[in-house]
């Protein structure tokens, strides 16, 4: 799999450049070598005639709400030809030990610490309302090639006449790759339902493109640490500046889903984890870009601080 080397000097002009038109876009699934805290660049792409967002978030390996949060106001099924789409290709790794798997249930991303220095990211798909993924930390305790789907009693419960076993192929909601987790029937798999990808539309399994999975599939050994995560706001030092990215909450992903908009919500205990994060800077930050920020929720790292007085 590609890999762009980037510097942090790279990161950060990817990331004032979100404005400009025609930038290369990302390779499906290429992702930088790791930098202290953030992967990634934010770029923009111009929709190809006949493109859905959906036909976009794909090809960049974004999820549904992501890409829609970061393009408000962009058509989702005819966005328009040479229509500017942001890509939040950009992330800050989350606050958790960077080994294994490490899921952020509010960005609806997988972050992958092969172990080797390097980080890459993912697009997910998680639990619908009542039917969350946990929070907590697991292993991978099987891997299955082609699985069977044995239909869940939750679903059963709602379906009755649904069928209770569905057996390898086109129709199975698995897709063709399933990491077994020490969670009784919550699994890490592919779909064929690529569209579901960055919603919150499962039982609580993790839903993840079928190219995704099968790099994690490959590469991922039995008893990988997997720790889920809720992290609406995450925080990373880069240049001397101090970056924020905001997430939408779930109830704000569920609004985006039925209208494309959604309403504010303030992040818990942000005041206390912005001075945290700042430190022995905490009188450079800037307080309306971190309004801003929770404001937009758009998912691209901003800085929220000023210049350091010399």
């Amino acid at each position: 799999m590609a890999r762009d080397d980037l510097s942090r000097r790279q990161v950060l002009a990817g990331m004032a450049a979100t404005s400009a038109a025609g930038l290369i876009a990302t390779p499906r699934l290429a992702w930088a070598r790791t930098l202290p805290n953030i992967i990634g660049e934010v770029k923009t792409t111009k929709a190809r005639a006949g493109q859905t967002l959906m036909d976009v978030m794909r090809e960049h390996n974004l999820g549904y709400v992501e890409i829609v949060a970061a393009n408000p106001g962009v058509d989702t099924w005819i966005p328009g030809e040479d229509t500017e789409i942001l890509l939040p290709t950009a992330h800050v790794l989350p606050d958790a030990p960077r080994e294994g798997m490490v899921l952020n249930l509010p960005e609806h991303r997988l972050y992958w610490f092969p172990g080797d220095g390097t980080a890459e990211s993912f697009a997910i798909g998680i639990g619908a309302e009542g039917k969350v993924t946990p929070i907590g930390r697991t292993t991978v305790v099987r891997k299955q090639k082609n699985p069977t789907w044995h239909v869940p009693k939750s679903i059963l419960k709602e379906e009755p006449d649904h069928v209770k076993v569905v057996k390898p192929g086109p129709d199975n909601p698995l897709g063709k790759y399933a990491l077994y987790l020490g969670w009784p029937a919550y699994l890490i798999h592919g779909t064929n339902l690529p569209d579901a990808i960055g919603r919150r539309a499962s039982h609580g399994c993790i839903n993840m493109y079928p190219e995704g999975v099968e790099v994690l599939f490959n590469r991922a050994p039995i008893g990988t640490v997997v720790q889920v995560v809720d992290q609406q706001a995450k925080f990373a030092w880069m240049d001397g500046a101090l970056m924020m990215q905001v997430h939408l909450t779930g109830k704000q992903a569920d609004q985006i889903e039925e209208t494309s908009q959604f309403e504010p919500e303030p992040v818990p205990d942000l005041d206390a984890r912005v001075k945290r994060a700042a430190g022995k800077e905490a009188d450079r930050l800037d307080w309306d870009a971190i309004a801003e920020a929770v404001k937009k929720r758009n998912g691209v790292p901003v800085r929220i601080t000023r210049d350091a007085r010399v």
